[in-house]
């Protein structure tokens, strides 16, 4: 398993928090999803088998957000 970090842009509200969550726990391998408001972030960890961090980043974008 391998643990990354990403900064998100445009997060204003815990709606915001609980939609990069959702769409991150979404993606094949992720196996957990810490996202912060406070820090403006998500605590990912995924396997690098299954998913990139390329992946992770478009789909964070794909929900409105800015990585």
């Amino acid at each position: 398993m391998q643990h990354t970090i990403i900064n998100i842009k445009g997060m204003t509200c815990g709606g915001c928090t609980g939609s990069v969550t959702r769409v991150l726990s979404a993606v094949a391998g992720v196996s957990a999803v810490q996202v912060s408001l406070e820090h403006a972030n998500a605590e990912i960890t995924f396997d690098p088998s299954i998913t990139t961090i390329a992946a992770l980043r478009s789909a964070i974008e794909d929900a409105g957000f800015e990585v």
